[in-house]
């Protein structure tokens, strides 16, 4: 971990000693357009494109920062986003971290597309998310917008977008928080002015010992808990590049570390990610933006063969997964008439990545090797015309974008490890191809009142992961398939929303079908392969509402999901069957105050409906109802002091569940205390 934040530090210093003269702080993470809905977050300011509008979308000002709070887990309040497993970044396995939404499953590659300032966040190899990494990010806020065709960040968005916005400090804050099972939280966020610009570091450190993921009545002499130790220092900075410009620099590291309450399980994470992003913007004037970015990972696992009677467990496979995520976009918004209506742009992804596996152990020592990976590129342009004001009267919305995708060579490679000869040593022809996407809208407003309505394609390139790994968990193993193709998204959704400041109210229904929808399909007992399944159809209602009660909102948030697979020939039995993982049902209700007085306090009930493990339905994980809580008192206006607990029942939420019928739990019941302060 050490290693990873010095190297933060040393690539952020050149980039703080370019500011020069002084400067009012200003935060615009992304091009905004005269009409565009702003919400002004601390320091910084969030914007959401009007032509998101046309499509059921939020924004979460309300991001907690520290006391064991965590990014995904506020996620979970808004119902039908989905993460692949229920356990949060400290006892999920990091590669079953990916999230989608409005039923869209398969397997734990994100089909939502996670951006953080306008930068993809998808693990280059595999697609899933590393949610620790944005523990020690200052976020003012996260904007949502379910449905895909939102081409303006890129591909990958078939259920829709999750964009993170960090929040330059002003000045200093900290917290520290002590919790159940001898855990430990801390994050510090500080910021200044710093000649013509400014600067700010964030940084954050946690650990735990950890709970015994096994279920109780299920464990044996080799279960004990997880303990986790997680960790990232960020640095930022903004500064005057001449009239209406700005640089936007930001370098950041993370570190973390899991176990999976056996012997030889242990998972390790760095990441090192760096931008730099140059941004013009006149008011009334011809607008541009140019970004480019790096993101380096490096993740280890082992996994364990576990005895029938759990009482004794041997290493089954320790993997290494070198990763790299490279990128660049270009925006142009000309000015029409005094306002940037017009979007048009390019941009470019490229991923590299292999994993190096040992296998085959015996008496502790591997017998093989084995070598996969290759890469990814795509290039595309967009461009996309927004007219109308959102709150007044008619706006509508065209977009589209198309992109060139290459894939590599790709290969693998098994070897025995006493240097005898090679098993197996393939090589995958390299692949190209061309994809369309594009979004259409409609919204009409009538004072506090809306109707909206939008129709959009989006696309997903197979990850390096689903191409060329196969792997194997307990008995279960999970062969690759080099020739998957590309998934395509057709989908539609007409909604209506009410806002009259104290009052909020909005309803969706959707329906979406995606083809060629990647999968984890049973071919015989224990025996799986990824493939492209004919569809996934789904359809359902997604409902939200707020009210504002004195000085506490109360919201809720539910969504009904109806999907089925769409299936034939070796993946027959799957047809009309559920995709694995999504619960028709899920919910959430939370009171929160909103800061007025020295007290204050939330509690937030969620709920999420029986589900498959498997995509046979052959294993089931129950529904299950948490409520999360907490208080907090000011006595002053720098320090206050809070109190925390998670999945305050004690309920137990099953993760997962394997052949054998041994179930996983997500976190139990975690109590916090700690301290907040301000400067």
């Amino acid at each position: 971990m050490i290693r990873w934040l010095t190297g933060v530090a040393a690539l952020a210093m050149p980039a703080a000693a370019m500011a020069q003269d002084d400067l009012e702080p200003i935060v615009i993470p992304i091009l905004k357009g005269p009409s565009e809905e702003i919400v002004v977050v601390g320091s910084g300011v969030l914007t959401r494109s009007d032509g998101d509008t046309v499509q059921s979308s939020q924004l979460l000002t309300d991001v907690d920062a520290g006391l064991g709070a965590r990014v995904e887990n506020r996620l979970r309040d808004e119902a039908g986003i989905v993460q692949f497993r229920r356990s949060d970044g400290r006892s999920a396995h990091p590669t079953s971290q990916g999230v989608t939404l409005r039923g869209l499953g398969g397997n734990a590659s994100s089909r939502a597309l996670v951006t953080l300032d306008g930068v993809p966040q998808a693990d280059p190899f595999g697609g899933w998310v590393a949610w620790s990494a944005y523990d020690a990010i200052n976020l003012g806020g996260i904007s949502i917008t379910r449905g895909g065709g939102s081409g303006a960040d890129g591909p990958g968005a078939l259920a829709g977008t999750v964009g993170l916005y960090s929040e330059m400090t002003e000045g200093v804050t900290a917290s520290a928080a002590y919790g159940s099972r001898d855990s430990f939280d801390a994050s510090a966020s500080a910021g200044t002015e710093l000649g013509n610009g400014q600067v700010a570091i964030d940084g954050r450190y946690s650990r735990g010992d950890g709970f015994v993921p096994v279920a109780k009545g299920q464990r044996g002499a080799v279960d004990r808990a997880a303990p986790y130790e997680q960790g990232g220092l960020g640095v930022r900075l903004r500064l005057d590049a001449g009239d209406n410009s700005r640089i936007e620099a930001s370098v950041r590291g993370f570190s973390d570390r899991r176990d999976r309450g056996t012997d030889f399980t242990e998972s390790k994470v760095d990441g090192l990610d760096a931008s730099l992003r140059v941004v013009h913007d006149p008011a009334g004037g011809t607008q541009w933006l140019a970004l480019t970015y790096i993101q380096l990972r490096d993740f280890e696992s082992g996994f364990a063969s576990v005895a029938a009677g759990r009482n004794s467990a041997a290493p089954a496979l320790f993997q290494r997964v070198p990763a790299t995520g490279l990128g660049a976009r270009f925006e142009l918004r000309p000015a029409v008439g005094g306002a940037n209506p017009l979007r048009v742009g390019a941009d470019w992804r490229r991923t590299t990545g292999r994993t190096e596996e040992d296998y085959f152990f015996t008496a502790g020592v591997p017998g093989r090797h084995r070598s996969a990976g290759g890469s990814s590129d795509t290039i595309g342009a967009f461009a996309g015309w927004t007219s109308g004001d959102p709150d007044d009267g008619f706006l509508w919305t065209l977009s589209g974008r198309v992109d060139r995708w290459w894939l590599g060579t790709g290969y693998r490679t098994e070897r025995n490890r006493d240097g005898g000869p090679v098993i197996s040593d393939l090589r995958f022809a390299s692949r190209q191809g061309w994809e369309g996407s594009g979004r259409a809208g409609v919204r009409w407003t009538s004072d506090a009142f809306s109707l909206r309505a939008a129709a959009y394609r989006g696309w997903r390139l197979p990850t390096l992961n689903e191409l060329y790994r196969p792997f194997r968990v307990g008995s279960e193993t999970t062969m690759a398939n080099e020739m998957l193709k590309p998934e395509r998204l057709w989908g539609g959704e007409v909604g209506m929303d009410w806002d009259n400041g104290d009052t909020k109210l909005s309803a969706t229904l959707f329906a979406n079908h995606l083809t060629n929808a990647i999968a984890n399909v049973t071919l015989a007992p224990n025996l799986n392969q990824r493939q492209n399944l004919g569809a996934i159809d789904s359809k359902g209602i997604e409902v939200s509402a707020e009210q504002r009660i004195g000085p506490a909102t109360l919201r809720a948030t539910y969504a009904l999901t109806d999907a089925k697979v769409d299936a034939s020939g070796g993946a027959a039995r799957l047809d009309g069957r559920r995709p694995a993982q999504i619960a028709k049902h899920g919910g959430s209700l939370s009171l929160r105050s909103n800061d007025d007085g020295p007290f204050g306090g939330f509690a937030t009930l969620r709920y999420i409906g029986k589900q498959n493990e498997d995509d046979l339905g052959l294993l089931a994980l129950g529904d299950a109802l948490t409520l999360d809580a907490g208080l907090w008192w000011k006595f002053s206006d720098a320090v206050s002091i809070e109190a925390r607990g998670e999945n305050l029942f004690d309920e137990l939420v099953p993760a997962a569940i394997s052949s054998a019928g041994i179930v996983e739990r997500a976190t139990p019941r975690t109590l916090w205390v700690g301290v907040r302060t301000r400067f």
